[in-house]
């Protein structure tokens, strides 16, 4: 008799637990606001409140009825660490690199605003020196005079390379830097060019056509401007030799730390656009 009520209570206890998960089942399926993301039915909640109180008691909570529920338990209970946005920070240094030209990124501190190398590197000729004099000499691709001056211009560079330095300037804009570096082969030039399309050295040198020579001192003083020599007395109209050599007379005073005799000639050459 007893094995027999114990048979029933059991039996009757299975068929209620199935009917109890029926129920919920159907809960879950008619969308009636407990749906799939509820954390979990009750018997999870209990386990929550177990949970809470337990890490607000570790927290030193004053009140254990009423637990802190942290943030994290909000789905399924579990943390997750919050990673930084690695690809998006790749993109972005990319397109920073691409934006930025690379001559801007190595640009030195003091380089006049314009004026930079054929590698586009912003560069300042006045502190790349320091304690020697600097000549720049204006040029341009397509001046006849110019041209025939290169010789002139590479032994003068030359001869006195260890007090001064010497740097080739390109200030017309339609120069581009592969007609550039196509003439410096074509007329052997050794020296560094710049190029200044914004006429900011042009300005500082007092410049007028190309060919002209402009000498400063190392404090980046103007001591000389104008003409390399007087081989053309104007324009197609040329010496069979020079007579006058201002732009050698003029480095070597400075490189000798004597005053320049003469501080200006006007040039003979090639008209630079914009220029009046």
């Amino acid at each position: 008799m007893k094995l027999r009520t114990k048979r029933v209570l059991r039996e009757a206890r299975d068929r209620s637990q199935i009917e109890g998960r029926k129920l919920r089942r159907s809960s879950e399926g008619t969308g009636s606001g407990e749906g799939s993301q509820e954390i979990a039915p009750r018997r999870g909640h209990a386990y929550l409140r177990r949970k809470v109180g337990a890490d607000s008691r570790k927290l030193g909570r004053s009140n254990p009825s009423r637990p802190m529920i942290h943030k994290c338990y909000t789905r399924g209970m579990f943390c997750r660490r919050r990673r930084g946005n690695l690809p998006l920070q790749l993109i972005f240094a990319m397109l920073l690199t691409a934006v930025i030209p690379l001559g801007l990124l190595h640009a030195e501190p003091d380089a006049p605003n314009g004026v930079v190398n054929l590698s586009g590197q912003a560069i300042d000729p006045f502190h790349r020196t320091p304690g020697k004099v600097v000549v720049l000499i204006f040029v341009r691709t397509d001046c006849p005079i110019s041209n025939r001056y290169a010789p002139t211009i590479q032994k003068i560079s030359g001869k006195y390379k260890e007090g001064a330095a010497f740097y080739l300037v390109y200030p017309v804009k339609t120069d581009t830097t592969e007609q550039i570096k196509k003439h410096m082969k074509e007329y052997g030039y050794s020296l560094p060019a710049l190029r200044d399309p914004s006429y900011v050295l042009v300005k500082r040198a007092e410049t007028q056509v190309t060919p002209e020579a402009a000498v400063f001192s190392p404090d980046g003083k103007l001591l000389y401007h104008g003409r390399i020599n007087d081989w053309y007395a104007e324009f197609g109209k040329a010496r069979r030799a020079p007579t006058t050599h201002e732009l050698e007379d003029a480095v070597a005073a400075a490189t000798a730390g004597k005053s320049v005799a003469v501080a200006s000639e006007p040039a003979v050459g090639c008209f630079l656009p914009g220029k009046p």
